[in-house]
Parts: C-alpha cells; structure tokens; sequence
C-alpha cells in the first residue's frame, strides 16, 4: 500500500508559519533588534513623526522607548536630530503658541502647561507664552466671550455668566481678566446689570 501523500496536507501549516513570523518580525520590539537594524527603525519612526507635525525631544524619546528601544539608541538619534536642526523645542514651543492662542484662544497659562506636557523645559515654554502681551491676552479673551454670547440667546445673566467664565478659566485665563471682561461684555450686549457688578477678584 503506498503512503498517503501529506506534502498538500502541510502547506497550509508552513504558510501560515511564514505569516506569522513575518507579523512577529513587524512587531519586533526595538530592544531585539540587531544594533543596526535599530538604529535604522528608530530614525524611520522618527521620520515618520516628524512628517505629520513637528514633535518636541521628549515626544520621539517617549514614542521610542513605548516601543523598547535601548536609551543609548534614542540618545544617540536624538542628538544627530537635533544638530541636523530637524528637532528644536524653542521653535516648536514658539509655533505652538501661535496656533493655540490664535486658533483655540488659550491663555498664556494653559499654553505653558500643555508645552509642559510634551516636554518642554519650563524656561523655554514660560519665553514662548511670554510672546502674547496682556493686551492680546485681554483681546482674546474679549472676542471669545463676544463669540460665545451670540449663542446664547435668551440666557439669563446668572446662567450666561457662569457659562462665560467657566469657559474662559478652562481656557487658562487669570480670574481678574476673566470677570472684567465678561462684565464689559454683558454690559455692551444689553444687560443693564451683571452678577459681577459688585464681585471682585483675587
């Protein structure tokens, strides 16, 4: 009796083993890879951040250690990154602050801790937020309360009030701006009386 032939029976198997190691090499943290091979990944990540939006030092340090890279080959890429001049947290710092006050209408405050949170040294985020003045802090704040109110049509003061300073404190700025500028502008919508007439800030 000849033997069954089992070499149809086994391709299935030996395809499916090859899928699979080719996923488990995808996924090769970067702490087992050849030195070589390492580096290599970790610069083309790197690439790959940095070409969807500018990134701080500490953003690509995180994104390659989450991803087990060695220390000493984050550093090491850091470093060239950052004298080939493709990472730099000042002018990082610097574009955020524009985009987020102009677009979003963050305060100086709120902008400093967000640049904190990615990394940013205190010093450099605290010079970068320092570029808005109080005026156009003030002028912000102004036109986000006058943006709001066109929304709120019908809303009694006490409502409207507490609506436009809680958005304004989530936005980051000083309670004494924020009750000033909400009275002035209750008071230029046609309110005849505000429940800030008589409060202060601290």
């Amino acid at each position: 009796m000849s033997e069954p032939d089992t070499a149809g029976a086994t391709e299935p198997s030996e395809q499916r083993s090859a899928r699979g190691g080719r996923r488990s090499r995808a996924r090769t943290p970067g702490s087992e890879l050849p030195p070589d091979e390492a580096r290599r990944k970790a610069k083309e990540i790197c690439f790959d951040l940095l070409a969807a939006r500018p990134r701080t030092k500490e953003e690509l340090r995180s994104a390659l250690a989450r991803k087990g890279f060695d220390p000493d080959v984050i550093g090491e890429l850091l470093r060239k990154l950052d004298d080939a001049g493709l990472i730099d947290d000042a002018a990082f710092a610097e574009t955020w602050v524009r985009s987020r006050h102009n677009n979003q209408g963050l305060a100086k405050r709120a902008l400093v801790a967000e640049l904190r949170r990615k990394g940013v040294d205190g010093d450099v985020a605290a010079e970068a937020a320092g570029e808005i003045d109080a005026s156009a802090e003030e002028d912000r704040a102004r036109e986000l309360v006058r943006k709001k109110l066109r929304t709120m049509t019908g809303v009694d003061e006490q409502k409207a009030t507490r609506r436009l300073l809680g958005m304004l404190a989530r936005k980051g700025y000083p309670q004494g701006l924020s009750y000033a500028v909400v009275r002035d502008e209750l008071r230029s919508a046609g309110a005849e009386s505000t429940p800030l007439d008589d409060a202060t800030a601290d």
